[in-house]
C-alpha cells in the first residue's frame, strides 16, 4: 500500500517563505488564503539564550480527516495513496469541512464559491514529480514519499530522526504530516 507524506525538519526551516510563494504560483491561490503558511514560534527566552523556530502550516491529510466525514456531497475526500482532496464540481460551498478542521487549513474561495486547501500538488504527485513547496524549499526541511515504502526520502528521514518526530495535535485523526524538531535544540517557552 501506498501512503504518501511530507516532513519537515523544523531545525532546518529558515523562514524564507519561498513554499509559500511556490505554493501560491502553481495553484493560483487567491490573495488572502494561504494553502501553506510559515509561522514563527518565539523568540523564546533571554540574550543570549533566546530560541525560535519556524512552524510551516498545511493541511495534515489525516488518516482520518474530520472534513471528509461532514461532507453532504463526498467533495472532500481521500485517496488511496493518503491524499485529502476536495473535488471542486461537487463542492456547494457550504464549508462544513473548513469548520470540522482542527487545523484551520481550509479557504474559502469567494469567486469560485468553493472550499480550497492544500493538495501536496496531487496533480504532480500523479505525473510522479514532488510536490511544488518540497522543491523550491531553500533550507530543504521537506521531505516527502510514501511512509510505506522503507528506502523513500521521507521514510529514512523519520527514521534518522527517531525520537525526535512529532505531529501536531492529534484529536484522533491521526496526521500524516511529521515534524522533526530536536529537542536539544528548542526550549519551551
Amino acid at each position: 500500500m501506498t501512503q504518501i507524506a511530507i516532513a519537515l525538519d523544523l531545525n532546518r526551516c529558515v523562514g524564507c517563505l519561498a513554499c509559500v510563494v511556490a505554493c501560491k504560483m502553481e495553484n493560483n491561490v487567491q490573495i488572502g488564503s494561504y494553502w501553506n503558511k510559515v509561522l514563527r514560534v518565539g523568540p523564546n527566552g533571554k540574550f543570549p539564550d533566546v530560541e525560535m523556530y519556524f512552524l510551516p502550516v498545511l493541511c495534515q491529510h489525516c488518516d482520518s480527516p474530520e472534513c471528509t466525514k461532514v461532507c453532504p456531497t463526498g467533495a472532500s475526500h481521500k485517496r488511496a495513496d493518503g491524499i485529502v482532496l476536495i473535488d471542486k464540481d461537487k463542492c456547494i460551498g457550504c464549508r462544513y469541512c473548513a469548520m470540522a478542521c482542527p487545523y484551520g487549513v481550509r479557504y474559502f474561495n469567494e469567486e469560485a464559491g468553493v472550499v480550497e486547501k492544500c493538495t501536496l500538488c496531487a496533480h504532480l504527485v500523479d505525473k510522479g514529480q514532488r510536490p511544488t513547496c518540497v522543491e523550491e524549499c531553500t533550507g530543504n526541511c521537506r521531505y516527502f514519499g510514501d511512509l510505506d515504502d522503507p528506502t523513500s526520502e521521507i521514510s529514512r528521514k523519520l527514521n534518522e530522526a527517531g525520537k525526535n518526530v512529532h505531529t501536531v495535535a492529534d484529536v484522533g485523526n491521526h496526521p500524516s504530516v511529521k515534524y522533526i524538531l530536536r529537542k536539544a535544540t528548542w526550549r519551551s517557552g
